[in-house]
């Protein structure tokens, strides 16, 4: 079980016109990954959801907040006997192109950690090689073609599942995949999804999924929750289901609307929202206000905080929540 409260983070932008500001990543971030469950984290680019999975995995730190795995603060620990804890989550890189050595086999990539664990645990050395066999197994591979090869003789989808035997090789508890199939083929996707989802099933291990596909979020954890990032700050949480089919908070509902379907194929009845232009800041208002086409007054003064209202199951920040169905943006076809 990994949690964080209050989790901030902010980046300094150096050069330009108005020199160095401050660009708030996150902002109060609350969270819960279950031991085997599933957890998306949606949003469009640069709401901060690589930044809260990077801290997650221990390769960011927070500029204040509490990550908590399995009832120990981080805070508690020095950084030495932090790494025990987020050893036990490895990061699924989103480029499979860049996240493999191309001077190394596949066999050298995985032999390495491998063998360090044979020396802490005392296992013998071949112990690291049958292992490496196993595990390229376990993602789909054929070890005998694989393993002598280099990352540039494999195609995409190989790559990445040879990146996710990788993370493997440490038996982490949770995987944390950010946009792994963003760069794959669409051919590919799939395969790559089903093989996370069957790696939950078969090895208990927790996927925290970092996209802004609210799809393949549905297909990774239908029975797990979906945060919905805007700007650093959750403003939608609940049940996979619940929040696909009847979001409450506009910015959800735009997400949603923006999905393209075949012209012919909506549901009748269903609404579109759309962002209005932004027309200006309110420091103290919703962050999303100015491109919200249902704001008022107090949306402006304003910031909702995140929790929950009414019959609605989902935590929401929103002063003016209202289940919508929502349809995708209709594509005409030609």
């Amino acid at each position: 079980m990994i949690s964080g409260t209050g989790i901030t983070k902010t980046f300094t932008q150096r050069g330009g016109v108005l020199g160095a500001r401050e660009v708030p990543a996150l902002r109060g971030v609350d969270f819960a990954i279950p031991k085997g469950g599933a957890v998306s984290f949606i949003g469009e680019s640069g709401c901060g959801k690589t930044t809260l999975g990077r801290i997650i995995a221990g390769l960011e730190t927070c500029d204040s907040g509490e990550i908590v795995i399995d009832g120990v603060a981080m805070s508690s620990l020095s950084h030495r006997r932090r790494q025990p804890y987020f050893r036990r989550v490895q990061l699924i890189h989103q480029d499979p192109y860049s996240a493999l050595n191309p001077t190394r086999t596949i066999h050298q990539a995985l032999a390495a950690p491998l063998a360090l664990r044979a020396r802490q645990t005392g296992r013998p050395r071949s112990w690291a090689d049958e292992r490496a066999r196993e595990l390229l197994g376990l993602v789909g591979l054929d070890p005998g073609y694989v393993l002598p090869r280099y990352p540039h003789q494999l195609s995409g989808g190989m790559r990445q599942r040879v990146v996710i035997a990788r993370a493997l090789t440490v038996d982490p508890e949770v995987l944390v995949a950010d946009e792994a199939v963003s760069m794959i083929d669409v051919s590919l996707r799939l395969g790559i999804l089903a093989l996370l989802k069957d790696l939950r099933e078969r090895l208990g291990v927790s996927v925290l999924f970092i996209t802004h596909d609210v799809a393949t979020a549905r297909y990774i954890g239908t029975d797990g929750e979906l945060y919905v990032i805007y700007r650093g700050q959750v403003v939608e949480r609940g049940p996979v289901e619940s929040v696909i089919s009847a979001p409450v908070h506009p910015y959800t509902q735009a997400l949603l609307s923006a999905i393209p379907v075949l012209h012919g194929l909506e549901s009748p009845g269903e609404q579109r929202v759309v962002p209005v232009e932004a027309s200006g800041e309110h420091p103290d208002g919703c962050l999303f206000a100015p491109r919200c086409p249902f704001r008022t007054e107090r949306c402006e003064r304003e910031r909702p905080a995140l929790g929950r209202d009414g019959d609605v199951p989902q935590e929401h920040a929103c002063f003016h929540p209202e289940r919508r169905s929502v349809v995708a943006v209709p594509v005409s076809r030609r």
